[in-house]
């Protein structure tokens, strides 16, 4: 295989200049001369950036002639040239090496090289590799130094772990360092970005260095870690096998009035009609929020808390929404102590990149219909255990009125010797002439004749909640507002989200387990799982006794 070298200086001259324009038609020969598939061709104009296919019998030679060409891509690695020359060369001036061997060799550096941005797999290979495998930065570079060793001289393999996660930027994988206060009151940014100490509770933004310490001043107390998420939308469309399965819900999906999947639901057809101008674009994304904390250190340290903020994307397939190449985390919360009510205060750079997503969407280039369009996205619902189900809803999910469907009218007792509250009225969700409103003995020796209780629309809810003023920041003073929800939830910036009637859902993996630890344990006796206890036989006595 022949090893090209075109010249470059059109490159740095005006566009205007017929030099320029002659060197535009050559790259645009060269490139289709090199190409593996006419059909995708990345465009390497200032705005695309070789992130983007283009027609390169219309679009590409527009391109370069009105955005002008990428100054700093000097080696056409995307376009049929070697990324690694100084390996080349060296191979080549071997003498114990046969030209056909060369040839076979280079081609297949060069097809591995281009099949990064072409391939169905995650291009970020090395850093999963290090990931899955749990190694730790200092192992990796070791292997990076010891790679690195073996290769022929020149090579522009990384040598450190922070040199490969450097690459990762320009794939649309960067990521953003912001600082928060330590008592979770702001994120300095926006106004706040140039403010040495919080506004509100005075706290310091950096860590102050102890006596005779020789560290630097400038360490952040607190720092939430972004991942932008509209780059990684980009991406994904940019792939043609991603691109197919993003509509698959529109395209591949059995329509027969069972719910297999999200988009079979009373909710997505609600959106449908309500915003028909969303609706009609398939390829507009609909999008599910998990939030947890977890303990990175293990179970026996409590003295740190992280909570990911994870996005599921329903537009795909059932097999694949939950598959991790598909999970994106856009937020990663680290500190000593758990967010909790603040946490709205962390979700900011988050909920702006989907308003943009809702109100403007931003141009994204669709690699399976070979067109550009108009991306917008949404937030379908949040998927949380019950404690996170309050954090985010801004309800108060503890005492008497715990339940945030029924709010007031929710109906519980108190355990006398167990302190807790149960909520035995289930039963009056159930048909009218239901046999279980009318047994006694199984349940608490009464009928059951009270009505379902009335189940509130976002708007109602919004009504209740449009005027709470928040107070964020530790400690956590909660203002007496007249309701049962202790802030206006940062959620319902969102244009759309009064509009859903089903904003936030329970996960079914922690209500089955916690259900079937219960039973099992009570069953079989288990120690620290079992219910039946001096407490509980204590409350079944007094029972016992008032129905005597």
């Amino acid at each position: 295989m022949e090893i090209r070298n075109m010249d470059r200086e059109w490159m740095l001259v005006d566009r205007l200049d017929p030099i320029y324009r002659k060197g535009v038609e050559d790259f645009v020969s060269h490139a289709i001369n090199n190409a593996r598939n006419v059909e995708q061709i990345f465009c390497p104009c200032v705005k695309c950036g070789n992130n983007e296919y283009v027609d390169v019998f219309v679009e590409l030679k527009s391109h370069l002639l009105c955005n002008g060409i990428d100054k700093s891509y000097t080696r056409w690695i995307w376009h049929g040239e070697d990324v690694l020359p100084t390996m080349c060369s060296n191979l080549e001036d071997d003498s114990n090496f046969e030209g056909d061997d060369f040839d076979e060799n280079y081609d297949r550096v060069d097809d591995l090289i281009n099949d990064l941005k072409q391939s169905t797999e995650d291009p970020t290979e090395i850093e999963s590799l290090k990931a899955k495998n749990g190694w730790s930065d200092k192992s990796f570079t070791s292997l990076l130094e010891l790679l690195g060793k073996i290769l022929p001289d020149g090579n522009e393999l990384p040598r450190r772990t922070y040199d490969a996660k450097k690459i990762l930027c320009p794939m649309g994988v960067d990521y953003v360092k912001i600082h928060a206060c330590r008592n979770d009151c702001i994120l300095f940014r926006k106004d706040y970005k140039d403010l040495d100490k919080c506004p509100k509770c005075g706290a310091s933004r950096y860590k102050l260095p102890k006596k005779n310490s020789q560290k630097n001043i400038g360490v952040p107390v607190k720092v939430l870690w972004y991942l932008p998420i509209i780059p990684r939308f980009k991406r994904m469309f940019s792939n043609l096998k991603d691109a197919k399965n993003l509509i698959w819900h529109a395209d591949g999906r059995i329509s027969d009035d069972k719910i297999r999947h999200p988009a079979d639901s009373t909710q997505w057809k609600t959106i449908d009609h309500l915003f028909p101008e969303f609706g009609s674009e398939d390829r507009n994304l609909r999008l599910g929020l998990c939030t947890d904390g977890m303990n990175p250190f293990g179970n026996l340290s409590s003295q740190w808390s992280t909570w990911p903020v994870l996005l599921t994307i329903y537009n795909l397939p059932p097999w694949l929404c939950m598959k991790r190449k598909y999970l994106m985390m856009s937020l990663l919360i680290s500190g000593p102590r758990q967010p909790g009510n603040d946490i709205d205060v962390y979700l900011e750079p988050l909920i702006d990149d989907l308003k943009l997503l809702w109100d403007e969407g931003v141009e994204v280039y669709d690699a399976y219909r070979r067109e550009t369009f108009n991306l917008r996205a949404m937030i379908f619902c949040t998927i949380n255990d019950f404690p996170a189900y309050g954090n985010l809803s801004g309800y108060t999910v503890k005492g008497a009125k715990a339940c945030p469907v029924c709010e007031e009218d929710t109906i519980s007792d108190r355990l006398v010797h167990g302190g807790k509250n149960v909520y035995l009225c289930n039963r009056r969700m159930l048909h009218r002439s239901h046999p279980y409103r009318k047994k006694m003995k199984p349940f608490n020796g009464k009928q059951e004749l009270r009505n379902p209780p009335k189940i509130l629309s976002g708007k109602e809810v919004y009504e209740k909640v449009k005027n709470i003023e928040n107070n964020f920041g530790k400690p956590y003073k909660r203002t007496n507002n007249g309701t049962l929800y202790k802030k206006k939830s940062i959620f319902w910036d969102l244009p759309y989200w009064k509009h859903l009637s089903v904003r936030h859902c329970i996960d079914v993996m922690h209500v089955e387990k916690n259900v079937c630890d219960s039973i099992i344990g009570t069953l079989l006796n288990i120690t620290g799982k079992t219910k039946d206890g001096l407490k509980a036989r204590q409350i079944w006595l007094l029972k016992r006794y008032d129905q005597n």
